[in-house]
């Protein structure tokens, strides 16, 4: 299940009055209601962590104060406050804290959903629908409820004019129907096996239907959306600011899911082209909060009296997040790239071994996966449940897949680089390619080989250090490596329309990787600009694996098929993978209070709160 900054996305009551009309002989021509199960949560394998009746998640503070502020910081720009479109630049932050969604899935147990909007889910055994059963006291900032309507009405517009991403997120969801005002279904295509459906779909934000009226939810606007969620939008600026003032009239305030969560008074987001600006904006008090994303800065950067007075606090949170997918990402699209050797070739030199000592003071992991630090890798040789799924395709595949374990090539000193550039001349020689001139050229076309990464302006000047010796590594075997760094904006344009040969990337990994795989690697997606599939693959392995760990009906099957399909995409060198960190690098003023806690949730900046004597006796 993907999460976008953000991204980052039921179950009938037997006795209400609608269920109670039906006679005995209605209820045996519809088993499926008959046997339908009502619940408090929805665990994907039978689960949970918390069992029913909880009091709050294990990594809040129930009893923290209200009240204060926090200023946080934000890169690049806005023209709408609509994330879930293609147009525009929307931000998220409008959506995240003033939409509520219809569950919860919490930090620490990623296979549960629990109540928000929705108090109950109706799910039969046959699993044929899942079931909505919204908590009457949901309601909306102007206090009209939030009814089965704007539930349909979120669910259709973000079906028909929604990012592409929806289509291959609900792919599986036949119909939706309306059991009543407080109720609604969603039922699922013959022959559906996807577990996960339920769990994405209790992720939807709920937008009122009423509020959209006579408007075009594609359409890019700066208009303040009527929400449910825990915040007001009061003020903003485009590309500067926005300013969100805490509703004290919460209709969750008190549920378990949201008891702990959301305790400013004011959450402002200040608007940044570059993320070295902010540490001086930190320095300056001009923002409290700040997460570092540089090595370097964060060992040399916060040498001064704030820190070390302790009115600047460093920590490191430690986190069981799934890696970020940061990456060398190829456009598949170019014919440069659609040889697999050419891949291999340039990946061979890529030294991280060089950069994560110079540049990073040895603070960074390789990437080795595409779901790194979810415990579900590739790692060593296929084996049990997994080769047996491999074998099913063997003659489609590369025949390393089975002997060959997958691993990252080291430079641990010159000897290695230098053997791995000749090892990167044989498989382009292979390709078609030799030197002619001092260039790598291929022999078919005449055309060298040369090409452009894109980056953003967000990295500023961090990714140009490690750009460096990348280029002069490409240069000795005859390739021409070209870096720009472009704004934001203009970035993301490139991309959304596959305007690039390569492009520095980073994606949101889930721990419970799902649905979304066909919208990231899916070759139905490959076409759709503005989809996550911007690498451009079409691999039907790769499809048909998808459609495995989507359909897979117990935990051991669902893990075999995540790893198949993450040794298929590795071995197909579709990136270069580039670092992550186990924890997150926070620096902030010394006036917040966050949970302590043994759960690894990581920077949560909607549990903390404001430490100061003005607001310790605040509830």
């Amino acid at each position: 299940m993907l999460i976008l900054s953000a991204i980052g996305l039921t179950q009938k009551i037997m006795t209400n009055k609608f269920a109670a009309a039906f006679c005995l002989s209605a209820l045996l021509m519809l088993p499926s209601l008959a046997t339908a199960k009502i619940s408090k949560q929805i665990p994907l394998y039978d689960q949970s962590k918390y069992a029913v009746g909880f009091s709050h998640f294990d990594y809040v503070n129930p009893q923290a104060p209200k009240g204060g502020r926090i200023v946080l910081p934000e890169y690049g720009g806005f023209d709408n406050f609509n994330p879930f479109i293609f147009k525009g630049i929307a931000t998220a932050q409008v959506a995240n804290l003033s939409l509520d969604s219809l569950g919860i899935v919490p930090a620490d147990d990623p296979y549960t959903v629990y109540p928000l909007l929705a108090k109950a889910f109706d799910m039969p055994a046959d699993k044929s629908y899942i079931g909505f059963i919204l908590d009457e006291h949901a309601k909306f900032h102007d206090g009209s409820p939030v009814t089965a309507d704007d539930v349909i009405f979120s669910y259709n517009a973000l079906m028909e004019k929604g990012q592409p991403l929806y289509k291959v997120y609900y792919a599986d969801v036949d119909r939706v129907e309306k059991v009543n005002s407080r109720e609604v279904r969603f039922y699922f295509k013959k022959g559906t096996h996807n577990r996960e459906l339920p769990l994405i779909l209790s992720q939807m934000k709920i937008y009122s239907a009423k509020d959209w009226e006579g408007r075009d939810f594609s359409k890019p606007e700066l208009r303040i959306p009527l929400g449910s969620g825990p915040y007001k939008l009061e003020k903003f600026e485009p590309g500067r600011f926005l300013i969100f003032k805490r509703d004290k009239n919460y209709w969750a305030k008190d549920l378990p899911s949201r008891k702990g969560f959301f305790n400013f008074d004011e959450v402002r987001f200040d608007y940044y082209q570059d993320t070295t600006v902010t540490l001086q904006a930190l320095f300056a008090g001009s923002i409290d909060v700040r997460e570092e994303y540089i090595a370097k800065i964060w060992v040399t950067g916060y040498d001064n009296h704030l820190v070390n007075s302790g009115k600047i606090i460093k920590e490191n949170m430690a986190h069981n997040n799934a890696a970020t997918l940061q990456m060398f990402a190829f456009n598949l699209r170019k014919p440069k790239f659609q040889d697999r050797r050419v891949r291999q070739a340039i990946a061979l030199a890529f030294n991280f071994d060089w950069a994560n000592d110079k540049l990073f003071y040895n603070q960074y992991q390789r990437i080795y996966s595409y779901f790194t630090n979810t415990g579900m890798e590739a790692g060593g040789l296929p084996q049990g449940k997994e080769l047996s799924i491999l074998k099913k395709y063997r003659h489609q595949l590369p025949e390393e897949i089975f002997t060959t374990v997958p691993a990252n090539p080291r430079h641990g000193d010159f000897k290695e680089t230098r053997r791995h550039l000749k090892e990167a001349v044989k498989l382009l020689q292979q390709a078609g390619y030799d030197f002619v001139d001092s260039k790598m050229t291929n022999l078919a076309t005449g055309e060298p080989l040369e090409f452009e990464v894109l980056s953003n302006s967000a990295n500023g000047n961090t990714f140009t250090r490690v750009m460096l010796p990348f280029i002069a590594n490409l240069a000795k075997i005859g390739i021409k490596l070209t870096f720009r760094n472009l704004e934001i904006n203009v970035f993301k344009n490139r991309l959304d329309n596959f305007d690039f040969d390569m492009a520095i990337v980073s994606f949101g990994v889930s721990r419970l990787p799902g649905n979304e795989q066909a919208e990231m690697w899916g070759s139905a997606a490959a076409d759709i600009k503005g989809s996550y599939n911007m690498i451009g693959i079409k691999n039907p392995v790769a499809d048909d694996l998808i459609k495995g760990l989507i359909s897979a009906q117990n935990k051991n099957d669902y893990e075999a098929y995540v790893r198949a399909l993450d040794r298929v995409l590795l071995t197909e060198s579709y990136m270069i993978p580039q670092w992550f960190s186990p924890y997150q690098r926070v620096a902030y003023h010394n006036k917040f209070g966050h949970p302590q806690t043994s759960v690894k949730a990581g920077f949560q900046p909607m549990t903390w709160w404001d430490a100061s004597p003005s607001t310790k006796d605040k509830k």
